[in-house]
């Protein structure tokens, strides 16, 4: 059962890393034009420009990483308490992540309307699945 869930967080997290790597080097994947990709995945209030080319890449390398140690928290026989404890510290920024997409402080820091779509249909509820997926990783590890 863990490896299922694993393997599912790190389809996730690939495509998240696939996209900002792609950002990264400065492509608009899925969007031709700067400025909307921009709306669309950052949301800041008259935001203009994707952030720093290098942020992405961080992102990128960030949530790769976080995908190998969901598949290396699925592997039971490896890694030992270390490892499992490090998974906690990624389920609370992934929950954490969840959770503040659906305070009004965050609508009111990402108001571009593109961004609240989607950020109340997949990347809230994309990082609640995977907080939620490493806490269960850690806990099936530690019974």
């Amino acid at each position: 059962m863990s490896m299922l869930i694993a393997a599912f967080m790190f389809i996730g997290l690939l495509t998240v890393s696939t996209a900002h790597f792609l950002w990264s080097i400065g492509r608009t994947w899925p969007i031709r034009e700067e400025k909307l990709l921009a709306q669309t995945v950052v949301g800041f209030r008259d935001i203009q420009h994707m952030p720093p080319r290098w942020a992405s890449f961080a992102v990128s390398i960030a949530t790769l990483a976080a995908g190998v140690i969901a598949l290396s928290l699925a592997d039971h026989t490896s890694g030992g308490l270390p490892l499992t404890l490090l998974g906690l510290p990624f389920a609370a920024v992934f929950l954490a992540r969840g959770i503040i997409g659906y305070t009004p402080w965050w609508a009111e820091k990402t108001p571009e309307p593109n961004f609240r779509l989607n950020d109340i249909r997949v990347y809230s509820p994309l990082c609640l699945f995977l907080g939620a997926g490493f806490l269960a990783l850690v806990i099936m590890r530690l019974i």
